[in-house]
């Protein structure tokens, strides 16, 4: 979810180039798709009438400092292509295919394919009460509602209202708790305590401790190591030979793991942090294997998939409840017949992100070794939108209008979205521009005289007049979330 704090962040000035993104012929031969999708990334917003601006893979990686990108493809119900992009390690190993990279929270939907198999063999109750299932652990009542107890639809839909949204890890050296001792918040734990905050059901909170509280039931269910039983499972049937859960990564696997950077992009001098709660954030994977993951969703929800989860099962995982999420991942999509399930991860120096179409039968992932690597995964999901002629994530269209110097004058000032989180809008000729705490200043283009758009994000900005006719709080309109600006 989007907060005040970041809504800006991370966005850079796209230049205008030769349009070569939208119009074009379609080629068959992947590496001509490849070249036309990484030598232009659409801005998130083009105005109806103007030429496409885009930028290249390369300026923008160079623009955030991201050093590695790593792209699978799928298309027609198969990965069509791969590509590694920049490198790896400070030694300047190229990324590859094979290249490792930690998926983050993109653990949580691979591991919740376990949890939706142990529960489709009748081993892991859907419904039941979770502690029923947790043996070396159980999950402390809610005092203000006595009784009420936690599903693993709940825990797997975030609606279980459970604490701690995501972890840190550890850094390599230093003591790593065990799973009991992050799940009741013991040192050298470095979160709080995992527990029931409000009614289970009641709302939507993205938890990885929930997941968390999964990942020891599916261990007192199946008396196994978590790796074990994900390797067992999940891995191998679906065909994901260049993933683990282990945390540490193996020394055998080591040479092919990518080195976390900084946004700042400077390696991490600690390497790869290390994350026990690893049904949430331990996986280490590539982009082509958790293609494999998207395809066998895709196969399974026809019934044709490596038979851990059967048609009924894949249904409940992709149907939206709270919040458009179901079981481990988000669902979406603007056109109802065309589904997407989708989910982002980020780790200490890493950052991923993958979408698949139900019954498209086409999707993406992209990973990357950087703490800046989103704003890349969304320009390259955006271009490979394009180029595949997606129902989503392509650029939005917008109309621009001209509108009186003299009202714009009147939005001109300073806005504070939190204590923290400052934005100023100013006017410079007839061009009124926002400029955010810390952030470069961004042109802003008006729809209507009350509302605004950019182009370097897609949100909406809506000023808004007291009953004197003074201007005294905005509105930001962004990802379906609603931010207030009072003007100071």
């Amino acid at each position: 979810m989007l907060r005040p704090n970041v809504i800006l962040l991370g966005l850079i000035l796209i230049s205008t180039r030769t349009p070569c993104c939208v119009g074009q012929t379609e080629s068959k031969n992947s590496e001509a798709r490849i070249s036309r999708i990484v030598n232009c990334l659409p801005s998130p917003v083009t105005i109806q009438g103007e030429a496409v601006e885009c930028k290249t893979l390369a300026s923008r990686m160079a623009e955030l400092k991201v050093p590695g990108v790593s792209v699978a493809v799928i298309h027609n119900g198969a990965i069509e292509w791969a590509k590694g992009f920049g490198f790896a390690s400070p030694d300047g190993t190229p990324v590859n295919e094979t290249t490792l990279f930690q998926a983050g929270s993109i653990s949580k939907p691979v591991s919740a394919m376990a949890a939706l198999h142990l529960a489709q063999i009748k081993k892991l109750p859907l419904e039941g009460d979770i502690n029923n299932s947790l043996k070396s652990w159980h999950l402390p009542p809610l005092s203000s509602a006595p009784g009420s107890s936690v599903t693993l639809r709940e825990l797997l839909s975030h609606t279980a209202g459970i604490s701690v949204h995501g972890f840190r890890g550890y850094v390599p050296g230093e003591p790593v708790p065990t799973l009991v001792q992050v799940l009741d918040g013991i040192k050298p734990t470095n979160t709080a305590p995992i527990r029931i905050e409000k009614t289970p059901g009641s709302d939507w909170d993205y938890s990885g401790g929930g997941f968390t509280v999964m990942q020891q039931a599916l261990i007192d269910v199946t008396h196994e190591t978590f790796p074990q039983l994900m390797s067992k499972m999940v891995l191998n049937p679906v065909g994901m030979s260049h993933s683990t859960y282990e945390q540490p990564l193996p020394r055998s696997m080591r040479n092919s793991a990518a080195t976390p950077y900084a946004a700042n992009g400077k390696p991490l001098i600690s390497g790869a942090h290390i994350y026990p709660e690893m049904a949430a954030a331990g996986l280490w994977s590539t982009p082509s294997d958790l293609g494999l993951y998207i395809l066998d969703v895709q196969k399974s929800l026809a019934g044709r998939g490596s038979g851990l989860l059967d048609s009924k099962t894949t249904s409940a995982m992709l149907t939206p409840g709270k919040n458009h999420w179901g079981l481990g991942v988000e669902v979406g999509g603007s056109d109802p017949q065309h589904p997407y399930f989708t989910h982002s991860g980020v780790n200490e120096g890493f950052q991923s992100l993958f979408v698949g179409y139900q019954k498209q039968r086409d999707g993406a992932v992209i990973m990357t070794n950087s703490a800046a690597g989103l704003s890349i995964a969304n320009d390259l999901m955006r271009s490979i939108a394009v180029e595949y002629g997606w129902p989503d994530f392509k650029p939005s269209v917008r109309i621009s209008v001209k509108v009186d110097p003299t009202v714009l004058e009147a939005y001109a000032g300073t806005y504070k979205a939190s204590p923290t989180f400052i934005v100023v809008y100013t006017l410079e000729g007839t061009q009124l521009f926002a400029q955010a705490t810390g952030q470069k200043k961004f042109p802003i283009y008006p729809e209507s005289e009350t509302k605004f758009f950019m182009k370097v994000v897609d949100a909406e900005i809506e000023f808004h007049r007291d009953d004197k006719g003074k201007v005294d709080y905005l509105t930001l309109h962004q990802g379906g979330h609603d931010f207030m600006e009072v003007r100071q």
